[in-house]
């Protein structure tokens, strides 16, 4: 075990960094009326014009809720409308990898250039993955391992075409702090697929959808899809029609539906698929997370005496700890799209939300809190001086 996965393992959440809180008792789940009134409320107070929430109770979607409109002519979004999965696709993607790690074809901690055949900077550049010929002059490429791309570790950028000169680098030493990176989980899926000789798309299909019957979710654009789509909404209350993507990219191009994803997380939930010992390692602490907030992904660590001692990375996921004990989350967001998916463990329950409309996202905290009860959730992590809905 290297050095700093033993000191995030013996210090995060534990009683040398602070004392936890005691778990509050679990509340119930809100009736059906009132959490359709609640969504009602948020959705004119915010302007949002289409959302879809499902809720999780002991590891079963105990409700699936569909409110407004999936574009603007109007037409109702259901709760089998095809929505983008956007950044919740690296929790699906990192639910695949620890398949992957259980049956012993991946091991977490080794150097991604054990499964190359050649060295990384070699594999001629392609628009499907990235420029990995721009890391050419850094050999820290080679102390990369998987569990640092899902950790968010391995010292990029979001992605390299964001750099002001549109080069991938590595910024600091691989493994040793957060830094969100959706290169990072295309080079993990990179790995996969030229390393391990997988389909990605199809591995997903097979081991995820199909097996939790997500019969409208997939990785890659299907002409189907387009019989009940949803467009998007911007903040300035324009409309984005639904990007077709054509190309499987683990880092989020998941078109689904609320009903589909809610099956995949009540699954998660559950641990449905995974041995005891790799959902442990997903959905726990791995990486102490010492940033403000998520976004910029390269900004500056916090002193120490500021650092929140109750957020981390888990592997695809944000763990936290909160007045209901551990929780996980992940957020998906884009010009026109806003998702949560918050679970605690405890009780196994989790809220889903989907958005076609971005401006949604204020009411996430509030509504998360009407179903969940308090969760502790790192909302101003996630989403930095965003202003909230409060339901006053």
């Amino acid at each position: 075990m290297n050095t700093l996965r033993a000191w995030s393992l013996c210090v995060l959440f534990a009683s040398g960094c602070a004392t936890a809180p005691v778990p509050r008792e679990v509340p119930p789940v809100p009736g059906m009326a009132e959490l359709d009134a609640e969504v009602e409320r948020a959705m004119a107070a915010t302007g949002a014009k289409g959302l879809a929430l499902a809720v999780i109770d002991n590891g079963r979607v105990v409700a699936a809720r569909a409110y407004g409109a999936r574009n603007a002519k109007g037409d109702p979004l259901r709760t089998d409308t095809v929505m983008y999965g956007a950044s919740i696709t690296k929790t699906v993607f990192a639910y695949l990898v620890m398949q992957l790690a259980d049956e012993g074809r991946l091991d977490l901690d080794a150097s991604i250039a054990r499964y190359l055949d050649r060295p990384l900077p070699d594999y001629a550049d392609e628009d499907r993955y990235s420029t990995w010929s721009h890391l050419a002059d850094d050999d820290r490429w080679r102390a990369i391992t998987p569990r640092i791309l899902l950790t968010h570790s391995a010292g990029f950028a979001n992605f390299g075409f964001l750099e002001p000169d549109g080069r991938l680098r590595i910024h600091f030493n691989p493994g040793s702090r957060y830094a969100y990176s959706g290169d990072g989980i295309i080079l993990l899926q990179f790995v996969l697929e030229r390393g391990l000789g997988l389909d990605v798309g199809a591995e997903l299909q097979r081991r995820v959808f199909d097996r939790f019957g997500m019969r409208n979710t997939s990785l890659r654009w299907r002409p189907d899809f387009a019989r009940n789509l949803a467009d998007g909404w911007k903040t300035d209350g324009s409309v984005e029609p639904h990007d077709e993507r054509s190309t499987v990219r683990a880092a989020g191009s998941m078109d689904t539906t609320i009903q589909d994803l809610a099956l995949f997380a009540a699954a998660l939930a559950r641990g449905e698929g995974l041995s005891p010992r790799a959902l442990a390692e997903m959905t726990e602490p791995r990486l102490r997370i010492t940033t403000r907030s998520q976004f910029p992904t390269l900004q500056d660590e916090l002193p120490q005496e500021q650092q929140r001692w109750d957020l981390a990375a888990g592997l695809g996921v944000v763990v936290f700890d909160g007045p209901q004990g551990r929780g996980f989350f992940k957020g998906g967001h884009n010009d026109s799209t806003g998702n949560t998916l918050v679970c605690l463990p405890r009780g196994r329950r989790c809220v889903l939300i989907l958005a076609n409309d971005v401006r949604a996202e204020a009411a996430f905290p509030r509504l998360t809190s009407f179903v969940l009860g308090e969760a502790g959730v790192p909302w101003k992590w996630e989403y930095g001086d965003k202003a909230f809905w409060t339901g006053r």
